[in-house]
């Protein structure tokens, strides 16, 4: 008899993310005059720029012609997308990235799960605590995570660094030496950013010992301070040992296009081999490559027109940003994040966890956020807010925070 994969039997409980959408369906159901804000799963809400609009339409016209039709894309991506990516995203800021080093994509939430499959089972990981819950959750699937400790909330193959109000929600160098380390600055959940400076050291840290970072920038379009650094690639010695992921869905509103793409240098070898050709087989394999209509949309994002229009947007949410940090600051509220980031790290009142907060937040104010352990045990008594939701709505969002 055929047997299932038993790695997936590990997994705990539900997706962080369904976990939540049922909770709030079953209130909304048995309390439909309720009207619910939404702070929680970080969807934008802006409509796409008229720029990747325009992009679109005559992308789909070209479709309707057999001298303009294009079926599959290229494995690597259309180089009309990857010479702009290469040009705007990297050599701007004085990163050496080659076009032929950057993977297209449909997501960068795909590739941070998938990437993981060209390295060996037996690899340690080293993951932030809390933690984007799919770094781990696609570790445990390939059976890299060893067994669940329900004690901690921890499983006994990761290595974990956390990430506190003590140390600034930024991790520290882990004396267990890992062969992965996922990091992803500006964070999700907690909002915080790292310098130049502290990246370097992680860089230099990786070189020495083997290891090689998976380094999710997935937010850099919301960086707002002097020297926090938007590509990886920006410290010296980066492209031996990491590889970046990044995504148009929050810098450009793709949620619903599916756009983004993955950089593996050439200059990256472990054991001997290119990571990058490890990479380009697993791509040319099981993927088809992003349609050519949303390549087309992804490259007017960095056009004049675009990178105004989608600039725009960014200022919206990170106003919205702005309300919820200083308005529940101003209530006596403990935050973090809003800064370099459209999430703010919401601490929950003396006492009280973090589903119970969300449970309070969800029937006293009728507005949703995400528990904070939901994305490891160290994000136990935080909630994490969204700042992507309308303004209006946001403001009185707030509103219903501060007078609880």
């Amino acid at each position: 008899m055929i047997e299932v994969n038993q790695n997936y039997l590990k997994l705990r409980g539900s997706y962080l993310f369904s976990e939540i959408a049922k909770r709030v369906r079953e209130y909304s159901t048995m309390n439909p005059e309720k009207k619910i804000i939404r702070l929680g799963i970080g969807d934008v809400t802006r409509p796409l720029p008229p720029a990747v609009i325009e992009a679109l339409h005559k992308a789909v016209d070209e479709q309707a012609s057999a001298e303009t039709f294009m079926g599959y894309a290229p494995d690597l991506g259309y180089e009309f997308l990857r010479n702009t990516i290469a040009e705007n995203d990297y050599r701007a800021r004085g990163c050496d990235i080659s076009p032929d080093e950057i993977f297209v994509s449909d997501g960068a939430k795909s590739d941070c799960g998938n990437i993981q499959e060209i390295f060996s089972e037996q690899a340690r990981v080293a993951v932030c605590d809390p933690v984007y819950p799919v770094y781990v959750d696609t570790n445990v699937m390939s059976g890299r995570a060893g067994s669940f400790d329900e004690a901690k909330g921890i499983w006994d193959r990761i290595i974990y660094m956390p990430c506190t109000e003590k140390n600034g929600f930024a991790p520290e160098l882990p004396t267990e030496v890992p062969d992965l380390i996922y990091l992803c600055f500006p964070n999700n959940p907690t909002g915080s950013a790292i310098t130049k400076e502290a990246l370097q050291e992680w860089v230099d840290y990786a070189n020495k010992n083997g290891s090689v970072i998976l380094y999710d920038s997935a937010y850099e379009a919301y960086i707002t301070e002097e020297g926090i650094p938007h590509s990886i690639y920006e410290c010296e010695g980066a492209r031996e040992c990491a590889i970046e992921l990044r995504s148009f869905s929050k810098k450009a509103g793709f949620t619903g296009l599916r756009l983004g793409y993955t950089v593996i240098p050439r200059s990256l070898v472990r054991g001997g081999v290119m990571l990058h050709s490890l990479w380009a087989r697993r791509h040319g394999t099981k993927y088809n490559g992003a349609p050519y209509i949303v390549q087309k949309a992804g490259e007017a994002v960095y056009t004049p027109e675009g990178d105004i229009q989608i600039r725009e947007n960014i200022d919206y949410y990170m106003r919205n940003a702005k309300v919820i940090t200083d308005g529940l600051m101003s209530a006596g509220h403990s935050v973090s994040g809003g800064i370099n980031a459209p999430y703010i790290w919401l601490k929950t009142p003396a006492g009280t966890d973090s589903w119970k907060f969300f449970d309070t937040l969800l029937h006293e104010a009728n507005v949703v956020g995400t528990p904070g352990v939901g994305f490891g045990p160290s994000g136990e008594g935080y909630l994490r807010l969204t700042a992507f939701g309308d303004y209006d709505a946001t403001i009185e969002a707030v509103r219903r925070i501060a007078e609880m």
